[in-house]
């Protein structure tokens, strides 16, 4: 990328190669470890702390860098354009922290913010039951409340950061029998009894991020464990928080479609077949220009929403167009690449294979792309 996006000044351009060279160092090396073990160590969340890439739009008061989404836009791009996939950093920084400082007490964001700053305490999200995924009004988690404490009874599954997470944003109902307004937000320490963690998922892709299930047997929490001034704002406080969730993947996507074509246009000019290299094929580059042109509109798309979002401009529906549709450029995109590399793109100690296989979950996550179509068709 030869121009520097407009939500990117000299500050956050040393912070996106600090971030890069970071993870090319200290965590791209150890991917195949990574993946055999099926999460990043420990050690990766403390050191990234030390560097200031954990919680760098969170305010410097409760420990935070002090910046903007555009500083975790930077270190997402640093971190993926090093082939560190494995690190759940974006989810802990970008997502998880700002519902603790939106909402949170300020007991609660000066208890937590400043440890998840330093790596000391990773966070989970847990909305996804094993019944229900994007139709976050019929989770059957609750929460009851008993004298000065809520007991919290139920399961979840597919929870990023799940296996090393030390406090988790619980997704549960107050109101058994109540949909969107029965819904409220916990925080769960994992160390409480009745907590218990389910196996490592076995993932089609992003093998090194730890993804598990989640189990709450008659945990117990204080009443002041809510987050929100009182209950049933839970809906509301996901559907607030939810378009940056969905920027957060959108900007991945663009910075692993502009790593595909970058590995694929070095492949490209060394691989001969035929006597000649690639490049020297029509197919090859049309292929390449296709991909080209795509990667250089997601990657404006991805940098309006940025600055859209900065401005507290991003809407529900834009956070969806985005979401939606880079992450499935995301797959066009990855797909043309690998096959380019012929048999050597099937090869998991290729990198592109590897960015083949972690693109497709991101077609799920976050609300699936057809809910995200819905939320865009319901606005038209």
């Amino acid at each position: 990328m030869t121009e520097r996006p407009r939500w990117m000044d000299d500050e956050t351009e040393a912070l996106q190669r600090l971030a890069h060279d970071f993870f090319a160092k200290e965590v791209a090396p150890h991917e195949p470890r990574y993946a055999r073990q099926q999460h990043v160590d420990r050690e990766v969340w403390t050191e990234a702390g030390k560097l200031g890439l954990l919680c760098a739009s969170i305010p410097e008061e409760y420990g935070g860098g002090g910046g903007t989404l555009a500083h975790e836009a930077a270190i997402g791009f640093g971190q993926l354009h090093a082939l560190a996939t494995s690190f759940g950093g974006p989810v802990h920084s970008g997502i998880i922290a700002h519902y603790i400082n939106a909402y949170g007490t300020e007991e609660q964001k000066r208890t937590w913010l400043p440890r998840m700053a330093t790596g000391e305490v990773v966070s989970a999200i847990a909305m996804t039951e094993p019944g229900t995924g994007s139709d976050l009004q019929s989770v059957r988690t609750t929460a009851i409340r008993d004298g000065d404490e809520y007991v919290i009874n139920g399961a979840k599954t597919f929870i990023t950061n799940g296996l090393l997470c030390d406090l988790v944003v619980v997704v549960a109902k107050t109101d058994p029998d109540g949909q969107a307004k029965g819904i409220s937000l916990f925080l769960v320490e994992t160390d409480r009894p009745g907590f218990a963690r389910g196996r490592n998922l076995e993932k089609v892709g992003q093998h090194g991020q730890d993804t598990c299930e989640l189990f709450f047997q008659d945990v117990r929490v204080p009443a002041g464990h809510l987050l929100g001034a009182a209950e049933g704002q839970g809906f509301v406080q996901l559907m607030e928080q939810l378009p940056q969730e969905r920027l957060v993947l959108a900007v991945g996507a663009v910075a692993q479609m502009e790593k595909a074509l970058e590995l694929t246009l070095a492949y490209a000019k060394e691989r001969e077949a035929f006597g000649r290299p690639l490049t020297a094929f029509q197919n090859t580059r049309f292929e390449l220009a296709e991909v080209a042109t795509i990667v250089t509109v997601a990657r404006a798309f991805a940098d309006d929403c940025i600055v859209r979002a900065m401005a507290g401009r991003l809407d529900i529906v834009g956070a969806a167009k985005a979401k939606w549709w880079l992450t499935e450029q995301q797959c066009v995109v990855v797909d043309k690449c690998a096959q380019l590399f012929g048999g050597y793109g099937y090869m998991a100690e290729y990198p592109i294979a590897r960015l083949w296989a972690d693109a497709r979950v991101q077609k799920v996550y976050g609300g699936t792309n057809e809910i995200m179509k819905e939320i865009i068709g319901r606005s038209l």
